[in-house]
C-alpha cells in the first residue's frame, strides 16, 4: 500500500512503516541539513524540498495514507509554548488542505505531549475538527514509546484518521512488546569518539558511523536535573539538541545539592558524557545501518531527537495495515457519518 510522508525529518516516522509493508511513495522535506540522510536511507523515494506551503496538491500523489509530525516546537512545553500563533504550529493546517484534496483512506500525525496544554486547548480543538471535516472519524491519545518495545521513557500524542466511508475507527493500544532497557540497547557498544573542535564530526574515520558525542560544558539548567538513568532503566526522551543529550549509564546518578542544583559525583567526574548521536539513534531504535549524515554533530543529534522512534512507528503502522486490507477485502460501502468514541481516551470527531 501506498503512503505519502509530509514533514519527513530523517525517516523515523517512514522506516517504521516501511519494515510494516507500506510502501513510501513520495516525501517532503523544507530542511536542507536533513536532505542528504533522508535520500541516502530511502534511494527509491522521491523527495520534495519545497514548504508544503508552496506545493500544490496535484503535485502530491495518490495514495492509500499520509503519514507525519508537523513541526512540535511550537508546542513544546520546552519552548516559547506559541502553538497556533506561530507560524510552524499553523502547518497543521496544511497537512488538512493536503488530506482534503488527495483523500486517502487514512492518515497518521505526531506531536509532542505540550499540544495536550490548557494553553493549546482551543487550538488543537480547532485541529481535530478540521480533520473531521476533510472527512475522517478521527481520534487521538497520549502514548508512551516505552510500552512499544521502544528504551526511552516517550510520550508522544498520536492523531489517526479513517475515512468516514470506511465507517470505522482507529482504536489504540495499551501496550505491546517487552521492556526494554539501556543495557539491552545500548550495553554492548564500545567507548565513542568526542567530536572534533567547534562540535564538528570525525567522518569517515569512526568504526561505528556516528558513535560521536558532543563536547563542551553543561548549562545550569541541564546541571538543575539528574540527567542519569541506570543500565536497567529506560533513557530519558531522546531530545533534538546535544547539549541536553542524557548522560551515558556508565556515570552514578547526580548528587543532589540543594533545589535545581546538582553536582557529579567526585572522583567519577570523567564518566560523566553524552550519550553519541549512534547511541541515541540505538534508543530511538534506528538500526546501525541507517546512517545519519551531517557535518555538525548537533544536526545529527536533531534529527535522531526530532524522529518518532522506529518500532514504535511499525506497531501502529501494522495495526493499520491490518485494518486498511480488510476493509480493502470486504469493500465495505459507506455506511454516513458517526460519532467517534472510546472509553480508554479522548473523543475526537467523527
Amino acid at each position: 500500500m501506498k503512503v505519502v510522508s509530509l514533514f519527513s525529518g530523517c525517516g523515523g516516522l517512514d522506516l517504521g512503516f516501511e519494515k510494516a509493508g507500506f510502501d513510501i511513495v513520495w516525501a517532503n522535506e523544507f530542511d536542507k541539513t536533513i536532505w542528504e540522510t533522508f535520500s541516502s536511507n530511502f534511494p527509491k523515494v522521491y523527495l520534495d524540498k519545497r514548504s508544503i506551503i508552496d506545493i500544490p496538491s496535484a503535485e502530491i500523489p495518490i495514495s492509500d495514507g499520509i503519514i507525519g509530525g508537523p513541526p512540535c516546537q511550537s508546542w513544546s512545553e520546552a519552548g516559547a509554548c506559541r502553538g497556533i500563533n506561530d507560524h510552524r504550529g499553523q502547518l497543521f493546517f496544511e497537512y488538512v488542505r493536503v488530506l482534503k484534496d488527495k483523500q486517502p483512506l487514512f492518515f497518521l500525525a505526531e506531536n509532542v505531549s505540550g499540544i495536550l496544554a490548557n494553553i493549546h486547548k482551543d487550538a488543537f480543538q480547532k485541529i481535530l475538527e478540521e480533520f473531521s471535516a476533510a472527512g475522517y472519524n478521527v481520534v487521538y491519545k497520549l502514548l508512551n514509546a516505552r510500552n512499544f518495545n521502544v528504551p526511552q521513557d516517550r510520550e508522544r500524542v498520536i492523531i489517526v484518521g479513517y475515512h468516514k466511508k470506511m465507517d470505522r475507527v482507529f482504536e489504540f493500544p495499551e501496550r505491546h512488546g517487552r521492556f526494554v532497557s539501556l543495557r539491552d540497547a545500548i550495553g554492548k557498544m564500545p567507548e565513542p569518539k568526542p567530536a572534533l573542535k567547534y562540535n564538528k564530526t570525525n567522518g569517515s574515520v569512526l568504526e561505528i558511523p556516528n558513535h560521536e558525542y558532543m563536547i563542551g560544558g553543561f548549562s545550569t539548567i541541564y546541571m538543575s536535573r539528574n540527567r542519569v538513568r541506570s543500565w536497567d532503566e529506560q533513557s530519558f526522551t531522546i531530545q533534538a539538541g546535544g547539549r541536553h543529550a542524557p548522560i551515558h549509564p556508565q556515570a552514578p546518578k547526580m548528587k543532589l545539592i540543594e533545589e535545581n542544583k546538582r553536582e557529579f559525583v567526585k572522583g567519577k567526574e570523567h564518566l560523566y558524557r553524552r550519550l553519541s548521536v549512534r547511541e541515541c539513534a540505538r534508543i530511538q531504535t534506528f538500526p546501525d545501518d541507517f546512517i545519519f549524515k551531517y557535518t555538525d554533530v548537533s544536526d545529527g543529534y536533531k534529527m535522531v531527537g526530532n524522529a518518532v522512534p522506529v518500532e514504535f512507528a511499525k506497531f501502529l503502522a501494522e495495526k493499520i495495515l491490518t485494518e486498511i486490507k480488510e476493509w480493502k477485502r470486504r469493500n465495505q460501502e459507506p455506511k454516513g457519518d458517526r460519532l467517534v468514541k472510546q472509553s480508554d481516551h479522548q473523543p475526537a470527531f467523527a
